[in-house]
């Protein structure tokens, strides 16, 4: 949905940019996945944070649950590559057509073009309908055409093919604010965080849904 969804091309440039300007030269990133894999426990957050970048840059949807695992991370700095690496994994369809296809569709869709968008993330649907990210891809488009209940059915269809998409949980908390349905959007909202905590946009809109209920419930009292 359109708070967390990050453009791939621009998600790689910024995974590469901030770690090689952030870590030490003392700490080389992984050079295999088995590297990877111990590094994500190691002690030290440097060696953490080049493993989790591994694994987004190398990585397959089966290994999703490994960052997940980091989005509680003791480290603020390895929980925010984490996050942004599981973006980057969700994002890869495992087909270069189709990786285009999406590219093209979210350059329509930043661009306004939102009946563009819509057919391009169609014909991907179409084309690899298992492919959660398509559907996500989707549904943000329609939620940025204030098509509100296309857009939940296409959530619908996102949270079937990978349930711990918090973005999409989180998509449903803003359709539904939209709707005025603020118990169901700080639901929606409270099971996202439950999967990824760090995401403080959606603590401050459960806050601010809260005092809406509270005086939409006081002028019915």
């Amino acid at each position: 949905m359109p708070l967390y969804g990050i453009h791939v091309r621009l998600l790689r440039f910024a995974l590469a940019i901030t770690l090689t300007g952030a870590l030490p030269a003392a700490f080389p990133a992984p050079s295999t996945r088995a590297q990877a894999l111990a590094d994500l426990e190691h002690a030290q957050t440097e060696r953490r944070a080049e493993a989790v970048v591994w694994i987004a840059n190398h990585g397959a949807m089966d290994d999703q649950a490994l960052l997940l695992q980091r989005l509680r991370d003791e480290s603020p700095f390895v929980r925010g590559f984490a996050e942004q690496g599981l973006w980057l994994l969700w994002s890869r369809s495992g087909d270069a057509a189709i990786d285009r296809l999406m590219a093209r569709g979210v350059d329509e869709m930043q661009a306004g073009e939102h009946g563009r968008a819509t057919a391009t993330f169609s014909e991907v649907i179409r084309q690899r309908p298992e492919f959660a990210e398509g559907w996500n891809k989707r549904a943000t488009v329609r939620f940025l055409a204030g098509e509100y209940r296309q857009s939940l059915a296409d959530c619908d269809e996102v949270m079937r093919r990978n349930p711990s998409h918090f973005g999409a949980l989180a998509g449903y908390g803003q359709i539904h604010f939209r709707l005025e349905q603020y118990e169901r959007a700080i639901e929606y909202w409270q099971r996202a965080l439950a999967i990824n905590p760090n995401m403080i946009g959606v603590e401050i809109n459960i806050k601010g849904a809260e005092e809406l209920l509270r005086k939409k419930r006081a002028r019915t009292a």
